[in-house]
């Protein structure tokens, strides 16, 4: 009886699937109940699993308020404040900001007088009239300022606000907040100090500020001579399938926001919404759309909402914590845990305190380890992540964030004390070979995310980290003792080339290249929200094929439903001889339906199996991995049926109603282009403005 209760279970959960199977006319792939990996839908509960926090500020009160847990640190031995969360009052940050130590000994009368000198010499240069160049100017201006970052350093932010007012830069509420110390007041300051104004460094920041002041730098020649300890060798060979298989989880961007706000503004002008103080431009004293428990289109992930994806992945992979379940093998995380909080409202406290909660929650639902990489918002400010490099203190600025999470993962048992020790050191990446014998490599990719402002000093290294080098020692200690590699970051190095600097991501590509397809087994990142991935060819892509495709890079969904997704995550069925992808199983939950949840929590469904979606029109054998061969084939395939781009956008944004769709020729020829560019330069060739489900595409 119990048997038949389940598989009516199965069968009654494939109803809303098939209804979107019928919405889209067919393109959605077709599922049977007894091939998926356990149920088909979850259903959450309508109230919050109070069990999963000792105890609460505010205790959970569906659906009018999101609960406020009382969070307590084991790194820090502390216990984050209510204050810090309460959706009614957000605190603006107070964190430390670092200078670098100024040059001379000038007195205070002194610096003011030369802060005021480079505003006007700086002045004269963005006024001046004749035929110079935008580019040349630009970098004549930055030059002209660096003097205040030398000998004033700690004048500079408000220099900065008051030249971004003056020359309308930015709105006057905008200059405020971003060049504020406590933002990137102080970062731009250590930039116009450290960085070569007048050579390429000054060429990256005035495309930064402005892309009409400076083109792009475009990938420069990379000298692979001496890049590596040993040559690949001349005959490489991929393990062996065992033919046992472990589940693996990828969860991404989970993006918890302590500070939403339950019936707040969901369809706000600008910013993050579901805050109180957000509100639409065309209504500022009356809310137009009604924020849900669960979330929305333009917000992160509430409490509720990340509790009940966490819940679902136990009945939805077949996968439990229990003495009979089977458990997963291990968990890959790609990145970004914190909400999008405006840039004076994020701080060092709330980061440490959502790093806190969510790794708690990830140890109460989820069987086996986590393996996380940092995303380019777990920092503070966002996106930035100082290389050792920088003189004195400032090298080690953002080093506590990463002597945090590397406590967090060794206190919840995932990595022992000698691997949390090489994570606080490699700016949170670490290298740790699983009990199946896989090793998992973590790395730090903010140092080729274009946002991070540090990346501008010392642009003509593409591994000024050293993360690098420290790479490829791994990938070789690998290599020397035969092991299998799965490789874990956040940014992708390429997709349509516009979130990463050109010189790092080729300089991975190249690496990416001398370890696979024997070495490296996958690459896996987030960032983008959407499900897509990439595929790495041998020599720069230069030649695009089935024999030249080496591996895969996959794009994890996100949890958080930022901006008009449906929130989701993935189990992967891997081989423990090869470490290859052999099913890929996606499941999603509907954001469109969160307004109208009275009676239940979200549900979670399964959206997708990748061999059964594409591996028929790729010609592919049913026992075969999901490797960058069959991916090859996908997009082969995919030029020749236009219907099956059609069903990947659908895909992409997890069945979204608020997907665009591509169904034309352009469309078509730029998505199969991105799925080939695993690097910037590879990416840049494509047709733009067709890479992202989040808004309407905008062809260029």
């Amino acid at each position: 009886m119990a048997k038949f209760t389940l598989h009516l279970q199965r069968l009654w959960a494939l109803v809303p699937l098939l209804i979107m199977q019928a919405v889209l006319g067919g393109l959605a792939p077709n599922v049977t109940a007894s091939s998926l990996p356990g149920l088909s839908s979850y259903v959450a509960g309508p109230g919050f699993p109070t069990s999963v926090f000792g105890s609460y500020y505010v205790s959970p009160a569906l659906p009018t308020r999101e609960p406020q847990p009382i969070i307590y640190d084991p790194v820090l031995d502390l216990t984050f404040p209510y204050e810090l969360t309460n959706p009614d009052i957000i605190p603006e940050s107070s964190d430390e900001v670092f200078y670098p130590v100024p040059k001379g000994n000038m007195n205070s009368q002194q610096k003011h007088a030369l802060i005021e000198s480079v505003k006007t010499n700086v002045s004269k240069i963005i006024k001046s009239s004749g035929s110079e160049a935008p580019c040349s100017k630009c970098k004549r201006a930055l030059a002209a300022a660096k003097p205040a970052a030398l000998y004033a350093p700690v004048l500079v932010p408000d220099a900065l606000i008051s030249m971004c007012k003056t020359f309308e830069f930015q709105s006057d509420d905008s200059c405020e907040e971003n060049f504020a110390p406590q933002a990137f007041g102080a970062i731009w300051t250590q930039i116009l100090a450290f960085a070569d104004l007048q050579g390429l460094d000054g060429q990256y920041i005035c495309h930064s500020l402005n892309s009409d002041f400076c083109e792009q730098p475009q990938t420069r020649d990379l000298d692979t001579s001496k890049l590596f300890p040993k040559p690949k060798p001349a005959q490489v060979h991929v393990p062996k399938a065992s033919g046992e298989r472990v589940k693996v989880l990828h969860m991404s961007d989970f993006h918890l926001d302590a500070r939403y706000a339950v019936s707040a503004e969901a369809n706000c002008t600008g910013g993050l919404c579901c805050r109180s103080d957000r509100h639409n431009a065309d209504s500022e004293d009356h809310v137009l759309s009604p924020a849900s428990a669960y979330g929305a289109f333009q917000c992160d992930t509430p409490y509720d909402l990340g509790l009940a994806a966490l819940q679902a992945v136990g009945p939805l992979t077949g996968t439990g914590k229990g003495r009979k379940d089977e458990s997963l093998a291990w968990t890959i995380y790609t990145g970004d845990l914190i909400s999008h909080d405006s840039e004076s409202q994020m701080s060092r406290e709330y980061l440490e305190y959502t790093e806190t909660s969510i790794f708690h929650m990830f140890k109460e639902y989820l069987s086996g380890p986590v393996f996380a990489a940092l995303g380019n918002h777990d920092s503070s400010p966002e996106n930035i992540d100082a290389p050792h490099s920088l003189p004195g203190r400032l090298g080690e600025q953002s080093s506590w964030n990463y002597q945090h999470l590397a406590g967090l993962w060794q206190h919840e048992g995932w990595i022992s004390k000698e691997t949390a020790e090489e994570a606080s050191t490699h700016y949170g990446g670490y290298s740790v070979k699983t009990h199946f014998g896989l090793r998992v490599i973590a790395f730090n990719t903010d140092f080729w995310y274009n946002s991070n402002l540090f990346n501008m000093i010392n642009t003509t290294n593409p591994d000024n980290s050293g993360i690098f080098s420290w790479m490829i020692d791994e990938l070789q200690k690998a290599e020397d003792s035969n092991e299998r590699v799965w490789l874990v970051g956040h940014v992708p190095s390429g997709w349509d080339g516009n979130g990463p600097i050109p010189d790092p991501t080729n300089l991975f590509y190249q690496i990416v290249d001398r370890y696979s397809p024997h070495v490296i087994a996958n690459i896996f990142f987030g960032h983008n929200h959407e499900d897509q991935f990439m595929i790495y060819y041998a020599n720069n892509g230069t030649v695009q094929n089935s024999n030249t495709a080496l591996t895969t890079g996959w794009i994890g969904p996100s949890v958080t439903p930022l901006t008009n997704m449906n929130s989701g995550f993935r189990l992967y069925e891997v081989d423990t001889g090869d470490f290859n992808i052999y099913e890929a199983y996606t499941f999603f939950s509907n954001t469109s339906e969160y307004t109208s949840l009275r009676e239940t929590g979200p549900t979670y469904r399964f959206e997708y199996s990748t061999r059964d979606t594409y591996g028929p029109a790729a010609g592919w054998e049913k026992d075969a991995p999901l490797n960058a061969t069959f991916w090859h084939r996908v997009t082969e395939a995919m030029e020749k049926d236009i219907s099956l781009i059609t069903l990947q956008n659908h895909l992409q944004g997890r069945m979204s109603v608020k997907s665009p769709k591509c169904d034309t020729e352009a469309c078509q020829k730029a998505k199969i282009c991105y799925m080939r560019s695993g690097s910037v330069a590879l990416g840049q060739q494509c047709p733009q403005g067709y890479a992202s489900v989040q808004s309407a595409f905008k062809p260029t």
